[in-house]
């Protein structure tokens, strides 16, 4: 019986590991049912993993003291608010990954800073394998007038674009997207495992051999997560996540991942009809509308990389009918939510297990600090005893399962924040209240107030 000619392996979505049969479970990332049969592209007659090719160059290793670091070489993308994410502007030969939902407005913030790029006389070259000329041009004319010309092409072959890279060496490449850029000799469809690995792969050897910056848009799941591989996002230098609320104004471009800054620095952005404004004080926005001597509100303040943004946390507790009462979070973690919950009715006495909750982070921003543990806890407070909180009144601190307020990081920062702001009081961990070291003209007459445990947050209430 005649062998087949075309060769297929088993990959995993998730993380990308390569076997050549099906397992129920993935032995790199554990997950189940992630392996899926996908064919690999033929290797080159005439060359063995024993010989060396006469014309590559022996690999020769250097010495640390001999490297020299000079200033790394970056390029402003005349964004504010993106290079911060970047850590400062775009890193020559760097590959990043832009990922979010369906609309955000990934393209519409990359086709932006290609315009600032083209005026500031950048070479730009924006591939688009979803869109055709026409539709490209259509969000140009809406996003305002480009000064110099920008290049454009509409391919999928990835031997083309290559070609075409190598032709044009721009300073900056746009792939938009990922998902939809193929090659012949690997067999399956694209936006396969093997596509989208093999595409990054060879736009990754680009970006690093001919110097070139390569952006690369990400189709997302459900789960929130870049569609494909997990190797995709350790392939790349950068990763990006556009964030947000398909019915609100704000959107948020994270950091999850970064070799030339730091991690989790988010960029705050509002989608207006002419494209994305910065947002240069994202605490002003984010407190607009906030009501006043209401119950169940309260300012917290949360480090977002090293930028500290004030949000408003809400609370809804009220009696249920049902035997099983119902739990809802928004902006936040469920889990965390029903932590503190228990905590409240084990270490407080107040007695929640007949009452509904509901928890929101106004803004559609969604934050994980554990600083944002005391809103919470205070939010859930002031509803259940109808008492309002002052509007003047913002507060931090991570609670613990005994109910004790422990100390968070970077507090000098959230109380000058809070200060410059407004704000009359502070309610703190007294751990950093004692070691805080901030002149009294930057506290402009706010009041600190350092808690040990939750106990004492129903007399400061």
């Amino acid at each position: 019986m005649a062998k087949s000619k075309n060769k297929t392996v088993f990959f995993c979505k998730q993380c990308g590991y390569e076997s050549s049969k099906w397992l129920g479970q993935c032995p790199a990332c554990h997950e189940w049912d992630s392996f899926v049969e996908e064919p690999v592209a033929k290797a080159v007659p005439g060359v063995t993993s024993g010989t060396v090719s006469a014309n590559k160059k022996e690999a020769v290793p250097t010495l640390l003291s001999k490297v020299t670091t000079d200033d790394e070489n970056r390029i402003s993308t005349q964004i504010s608010e993106m290079d911060r994410v970047l850590g400062g502007g775009i890193v020559v030969g760097s590959l990043i990954l832009v990922g979010g939902d369906p609309g955000i407005g990934k393209s519409t913030l990359l086709l932006q800073m290609c315009r600032n790029l083209s005026n500031e006389g950048k070479n730009v070259l924006y591939v688009s394998g979803e869109e055709s000329l026409r539709q490209i041009k259509m969000r140009a004319q809406r996003l305002g007038s480009f000064k110099k010309d920008l290049s454009i092409l509409c391919e999928t072959d990835l031997d083309i674009i290559s070609e075409s890279i190598s032709k044009m060496m721009p300073d900056v490449v746009i792939i938009d997207s990922i998902q939809t850029m193929y090659r012949e000799d690997v067999g399956s469809a694209p936006g396969s495992v093997s596509q989208v690995r093999e595409a990054t792969s060879i736009l990754m050897r680009i970006a690093k051999g001919l110097h070139i910056s390569v952006f690369i848009v990400g189709h997302v799941t459900k789960e929130g997560v870049v569609a494909g591989p997990r190797v995709l996002e350790h392939m790349v230098d950068t990763v990006l996540y556009f964030e947000g609320d398909g019915g609100a104004s704000f959107r948020f471009l994270r950091g999850v991942k970064n070799r030339f800054g730091s991690t989790n620095e988010i960029g705050v952005f509002e989608m207006r009809s002419d494209g994305l404004r910065e947002v240069a004080n994202p605490s002003e926005y984010m407190l607009q509308g906030k009501p006043e001597n209401e119950a169940g509100s309260v300012v917290a303040c949360s480090i977002e990389g090293t930028r500290p943004i004030l949000v408003e946390v809400q609370a809804l507790v009220c009696r249920t009918n049902f035997n099983m009462p119902r739990r809802t979070s928004a902006g936040t973690d469920y889990n965390r939510v029903n932590l503190l919950m228990a905590v409240i009715e084990k270490r407080i006495g107040l007695h929640l297990g007949d009452c509904d909750a509901y928890i929101n982070v106004a803004g559609g921003m969604r934050i994980n600090e554990p600083a944002l543990d005391m809103g919470i806890v205070l939010a859930v407070l002031s509803s259940y005893k109808n008492i309002a909180i002052d509007s003047k009144t913002i507060c931090f601190g991570e609670v613990g399962l005994v109910g004790e307020v422990r100390a968070v990081n970077q507090a000098e920062q959230r109380v000058i924040e809070a200060a410059k702001l407004g704000f009359d009081r502070c309610i703190m961990p007294k751990v950093n209240c004692d070691s805080l070291n901030i002149d009294s003209e930057q506290l402009k007459g706010m009041k600190l107030v350092g808690v040990k445990s939750i106990y004492e947050l129903l007399e400061v209430i």
